[in-house]
């Protein structure tokens, strides 16, 4: 349950980023826009529009100031927001890592009594208001208080989809799990290579695992998802090559990064061993509706027993200490890797 309270959390930030940015096309403002949470892409992206596209090019020689927290001092802060604007009817005021500004809780009384000509939005990086004490509830009063979470792993695929749906383009399960294994949940990447594949489509619609390899340089044979599915199917033969070929191209992934994937797949085997249905119409959904990722599940569940299982997660524990350099004896990740793999399968 909670797995899709903080899918459908995920969703709403990127639908109510949106929100503010659609009413400001708009031409609907409030005087007060305070942003916070750890996810910063969500903040960036509606700072760099409030930036760029709030007031024209010669609007904002006049009536555009930008602040940034460790810098600033808050009386500067004060008369920027109290000043009126020229030549036109609103300016606006950015304060980008808001979070370093000393004394920023003093702005409440600015809040309580806003220049209704000034549009001030607040970029609070990594950090969140009390929602009880007066100063959040006057900003919500006043203004807008938008929070943004943390995209965790499990809610990538949803909100990836979603992103490329919102650009209208579809991107095939294969290579949503290419996307997932090799990017991670850095957004601003994921989008910024979403936007790039788009540029070279030429016209089409679907983003397919050719497009992943030939413009983000991730190989569709040799990546997290056919290593999985050789431990999968037991195939050692597949997974030393696809190690190998990882050794010989060490910024395609990350030895941490491919660790922490191997964990969370096999995690996430233990969960499913013990649920009591596990035909593929009931794995679908918890694999992003990815036939090929739920053939790769129920294969592992007839190859590995759950004390497999737990061994796999408990050798990966342990050769992630080996990884850092905990007795590892100098030992080149590649042959730990291969040693890890081969102790998984047998």
């Amino acid at each position: 349950m909670w797995e899709y309270i903080t899918l459908y959390a995920a969703i709403f930030d990127r639908m109510a980023s949106e929100s503010i940015i659609a009413s400001w096309k708009k031409r609907h403002f409030k005087p007060v826009y305070w942003l916070e949470g750890p996810e910063e892409f969500f903040i960036d992206e509606i700072l760099n529009y409030a930036e760029h596209s709030i007031l024209s090019e010669d609007e904002s020689q006049f009536n555009l100031t930008i602040f940034y927290g460790r810098d600033t001092l808050l009386p500067d802060v004060l008369n920027a927001c109290r000043r009126y604007p020229v030549f036109t009817d609103r300016q606006v005021v950015l304060i980008k890592e808001a979070q370093d500004l000393k004394g920023i809780e003093k702005l409440e009384s600015y809040v309580e009594k806003p220049n209704a000509s000034t549009i001030l939005v607040v970029g609070y990086k990594g950090k969140t208001l009390d929602g009880r004490t007066k100063f959040a509830r006057t900003i919500k009063q006043q203004g807008e208080l938008f929070t943004s979470r943390k995209v965790y792993d499990n809610q990538l695929p949803a909100w990836i989809n979603g992103y490329v749906q919102s650009k209208g383009l579809q991107i095939n399960p294969r290579a949503l799990t290419l996307l997932v294994d090799h990017v991670g949940n850095d957004l601003s990447r994921i989008t910024n290579e979403i936007k790039k594949i788009s540029l070279n489509l030429g016209g089409r619609t679907l983003i397919t695992e050719d497009e992943i390899e030939t413009y983000i340089g991730i190989s569709k044979d040799y990546n997290i998802f056919e290593l999985l599915d050789a431990l999968s199917y037991k195939n050692i033969q597949k997974a030393i090559s696809i190690i190998q070929y990882m050794d010989s191209n060490p910024k395609i992934i990350s030895i941490h990064l491919l660790v922490s994937s191997l964990h969370g797949y096999f995690t996430k085997l233990m969960t499913l061993h013990q649920m009591p249905d596990k035909n593929e119409s009931t794995l679908k959904g918890l694999f992003y509706n990815n036939p090929n990722a739920v053939k790769q599940a129920v294969t592992a569940l007839k190859n590995y027993s759950f004390s497999d299982m737990e061994k796999a997660v408990l050798l990966l524990q342990h050769y992630n200490l080996k990884f850092i350099g905990i007795d590892s004896y100098n030992t080149p990740n590649a042959s730990l890797m291969k040693e890890l793999v081969y102790k998984i399968m047998y």
